[in-house]
């Protein structure tokens, strides 16, 4: 992609892959007395939104049409709905140099090791965790197996800390029971330690837990940050925090090889953020970013990190 660095190589680490049983399952519960079928077609009238079919090839090539159009290169898609590993599997085997497949596992269900070693093997890069979600801390002994399977198999363990928010269920007026009390990026610190051959990733610099991050990140070399979404937790800060500070932040304590761009993009037809990736295009030159480093971030520490 051409732009004010030049030809960048534009790599997304952070988007979502929301299949049909994703939607299925957010129908049932939105519109309980309804049969599925007429409850998937309610569900699409409400949110406005295009929903997919059935199978998840076709969504695939959807995003694969999206990055065509964008000039972005390969994209993490991230199947968000625990125990729907197929659904991105099929998809990122269906598109193998274009989409990179990671899962959302609930690491306290029985049959969440096995489900790890499973999905991976299939050839999907990431294991994406939600403790707030799930109700579970990160170093809890029932996650061991998890980040074993990720480290045999060279994956990356997604962890997600600070704010939650799931905008289509606040949309739908759905209850998310999170709990932010497990919800603190110092819980990865031991684990970060025991498994210094895996790669932890935390999504929107901490989303709120920036100071925290940062303490993790300068403690433990294979503990990196994503940029993706509006990063709106800024105004959570008790002093005013601009997007160009947190930046400068993570670029001083993790250096430019361990922050991954991302957009967090999620449904059609908005599709692909490419405002997100402007607005950080444009705060990379404001911080200083050479030539280079913006390669980095944009593309090449992902490429390295999943050995792409």
């Amino acid at each position: 992609m051409q732009g004010p660095f030049g030809e960048l190589r534009v790599l997304d680490a952070h988007a979502h892959f929301f299949s049909a049983p994703f939607f299925r399952q957010l129908a049932a519960a939105a519109e309980p007395a309804r049969a599925p079928d007429e409850a998937y077609r309610v569900l699409e009238r409400r949110l406005g939104w295009e929903l997919p079919a059935a199978d998840p090839v076709a969504l695939g090539r959807r995003w694969v049409d999206e990055m065509d159009r964008h000039g972005v290169e390969r994209m993490v898609l991230i199947g968000s709905l625990p125990g729907d590993e197929d659904s991105i599997a099929v998809a990122a085997a269906a598109f193998p140099e274009r989409i990179i497949g990671y899962f959302m596992l609930d690491p306290t269900a029985a049959d969440a090791a096995e489900r790890t070693r499973r999905a991976l093997a299939r050839g999907l890069k990431g294991v994406c965790l939600f403790p707030a979600m799930h109700h579970f801390h990160i170093w809890d002994p029932q996650c061991l197996p998890v980040y074993e399977a990720a480290r045999s198999a060279g994956a990356a363990v997604f962890t997600h800390f600070g704010i939650l928010k799931i905008g289509v269920r606040d949309k739908l007026g759905l209850p998310s029971r999170f709990d932010m009390h497990f919800s603190n990026p110092l819980d990865l610190h031991r684990v970060a330690k025991d498994f210094p051959d895996v790669t932890f990733i935390m999504p929107h610099f901490g989303c709120g837990f920036l100071r925290e991050a940062l303490m993790v990140g300068d403690l433990c070399g294979n503990v990196c940050v994503d940029t993706s979404s509006s990063n709106a937790w800024v105004r959570t800060m008790p002093e005013p925090l601009a997007l160009p500070d947190v930046f400068r932040a993570a670029l001083r304590v993790f250096g430019v090889e361990r922050v991954l761009f991302g957009t967090d993009s999620t449904f059609f037809p908005r599709g692909w953020r490419r405002d997100l990736f402007e607005a950080q295009l444009g705060i990379a030159g404001q911080v200083g970013l050479a030539a280079d480093q913006a390669a980095q971030l944009f593309g090449g520490n992902l490429a390295r990190i999943l050995r792409l």
